[in-house]
């Protein structure tokens, strides 16, 4: 989104009042740290513990330290303790950044490519795209159990639950996690029709969960068991995985019922709004131009006034959500200072991709069918309680992701740029960075705080130590190239140039070139301009591909009709052999019937 620019308005104060309408508001105060007034937090004496919180599906400015509407005090203040981050960079998929955070490494190099819901035939089994943890892939939790850590994980894993592949065996000592791409937050059920149900996991066991379970809360709940079960002598690892904001959203009213107003004037509205509060606060330019909506959007305006007041609810239900994650981190900050642990705690809190554009309910009768089978409604009614099936759809998306472009599963800004925030021992607090940071820096950079000198090789990441303690501003050169791709949408980097391909259904399969310290919108292609720029970061992309072992997509890819046909052939496994005894049955009563009708008309001819 932003380029290589230096950040100079910091918003370290965003008293913002959620529930006033964008017209009403009053502009966004913000402060300059002094430069060289703040002193770096000290290396521990003993090794710090880490706490690594993953949100699922947030967008840049969703945080109220970042702009957004959902209050966010805990997050924020572990952003004004140690140091946000505004040019973060992840993968635009969940499964991919999960494992790219686990590893320090290229997705690819992973296994874990692209998701199965979206995974093309023609790549199924081959190298880098088994969508699990392959041979020689070693996660920062077994590096740190090697180095005598505790090591726990709660929440979503989506990274294989075959033989080997849960937690327990890629170096957590304890887990209670799901393997899959989301579910309910209520119950134990699933929230789209390519999974039979919710599958979750204690230690690698199938878990039951109890009845009085809401998801942030209890992965927090879980999470405290753990760390307070183990030796207090040993540092620990603790990696949280919340399914907020992911479909199904869903809140308690208490959170959700603030926001009733804060959607009312639409998502044009609020992408407009996030995008003069970017300038304001210092994370575009002034002049950065805002990128028109993908082709195919409604306009708020041809809604009936019963289809706003729907999508506002659920825009409230997904700010609720946000700040109920954000309560429930500061139960768990409350509980590591009350036992005294706090103070020697690293905090990593970061999304694993953009805002989620997916509206279910608009393509097929068939998921209005399910979802009243398996217990949900889309109306809200109940503000995100039981029973709530809601999302914010592509539209509300593209207004999430302001001032980026385009949403989840996409390379445009709005699918990978998200927010980081770091703070404990090691991290000098300071001024916002504006240093470009991927998902895979978190691995060796947690390996740096714990003491570990970890030869450049093993991962594609780097540390960000040079910036945590102030030592620099940046921690890749303007020589350096960055890519990822997943699913065929693609993305390169380097210096303040960035080129892009995203595919159908809201891409078109073009490369592009942006200057995104110019142009974080993403509005003006340099490629016809530029045309050496285009050609070097194009040979750069097919370097990066090869190293990476990165599959070409089928002539024709659609992201949406793919997870259609995928989904279908899970459904046709699940109940292939209820569709044989169906089929047997139908047979059998077909040439039975047909002999009762033979009899029947020779004893009338008789």
């Amino acid at each position: 989104m932003s380029g290589s620019r230096p950040f100079a308005l910091v918003a370290l104060a965003l008293a913002v009042a959620a529930a006033v309408p964008y017209s009403q508001r009053a502009p966004l105060p913000s402060t300059t740290a002094p430069a060289g007034t703040a002193e770096a937090t000290p290396a521990p004496a003993q090794a710090p513990n880490f706490v690594v919180l993953l949100a699922d599906d947030l967008a840049l400015m969703d945080l109220g330290i970042y702009g957004g509407e959902a209050r966010t005090p805990h997050i924020d203040a572990l952003a004004r303790r140690g140091r946000m981050f505004t040019r973060h960079y992840t993968s635009p998929l969940c499964s991919p950044s999960r494992a790219m955070l686990l590893t320090g490494l290229d997705n690819h190099r992973t296994g874990v490519s692209t998701i199965p819901e979206v995974i093309p035939q023609e790549h199924v089994g081959k190298k880098g795209y088994s969508l699990r943890f392959e041979p020689g892939v070693t996660t920062i939790s077994t590096r740190l159990r090697q180095r005598g850590y505790r090591t726990y994980m709660t929440g979503k894993w989506h990274l294989g639950r075959g033989k080997g592949d849960l937690p327990n065996s890629h170096g957590f000592d304890r887990s209670f996690v799901l393997d899959a791409s989301g579910a309910d937050n209520w119950e134990q059920k699933s929230y789209i029709p390519y999974y039979a149900t919710a599958p979750w996991f204690e230690d690698g066991k199938p878990a039951t969960l109890p009845k009085d379970f809401y998801s942030s809360r209890f992965l927090v709940d879980r999470m405290i068991d753990y760390i307070d079960a183990g030796d207090r002598h040993q540092p620990f690892f603790a990696y949280i995985g919340f399914q907020a904001v992911h479909i199904p959203v869903q809140a308690p009213k208490a959170f959700t019922q603030k926001y009733a107003d804060t959607y009312r004037e639409g998502w044009a509205a609020m992408r407009k709004a996030r995008w003069q509060r970017a300038k304001a606060i210092g994370l575009i330019p002034q002049g950065a131009p805002l990128a028109d909506p993908p082709q195919g959007l409604r306009r708020w305006e041809s809604l009936s006034g019963e289809e706003q007041a729907l999508f506002a609810r659920h825009m409230a239900i997904n700010a609720g959500m946000i700040e109920a994650m954000d309560h429930h981190i500061g139960r768990l900050v409350a509980h590591l200072k009350r036992t005294g642990q706090y103070d020697n705690t690293v905090f990593v809190f970061t999304s694993d991709n953009g805002p989620e554009p997916s509206n279910p309910m608009a393509t097929t009768r068939t998921m209005d069918w399910w979802t009243w089978a398996n217990g949900y409604s889309v109306s809200a009614d109940n503000w995100g309680e039981k029973g709530t099936y809601a999302f914010i759809g592509p539209e509300f998306a593209n207004a999430a992701a302001s001032p980026g472009a385009m949403f989840k599963f996409y390379t445009s800004e709005g699918g990978l740029h998200v927010p980081m925030v770091m703070a404990g021992p090691g991290v000098t607090p300071a001024a916002p960075s504006g240093a470009m940071t991927t998902v895979s820096d978190i691995a060796p950079t947690l390996l740096a705080l714990a003491g570990e000198t970890a030869d450049g090789t093993a991962f594609d990441g780097l540390s960000l130590m040079p910036v945590l303690t102030g030592a620099s501003d940046t921690v890749r050169s303007a020589e350096v190239a960055t890519g990822f791709e997943v699913s065929g949408n693609a993305a390169l980097f380097k210096g303040s140039y960035k080129l892009v391909r995203n595919l159908a259904p809201y891409g078109d399969g073009v490369w592009r070139l942006f200057d995104i310290a110019s142009d974080p919108g993403e509005t003006r292609d340099l490629s016809k301009e530029q045309p050496a720029k285009f050609r070097e970061l194009m040979a750069d992309y097919r370097l990066y591909a090869k190293r990476n072992g990165v599959l070409e997509m089928p002539e024709g890819y659609d992201s949406t009709r793919q997870i259609a046909s995928n989904t279908l052939r899970k459904l046709v496994a699940r109940y292939a052999a209820a569709l044989a005894v169906a089929s047997a049955v139908l047979v059998v009563g077909s040439y039975a019937l047909l002999r009762w009708i033979r009899r029947r008309r020779r004893r009338s001819a008789a």
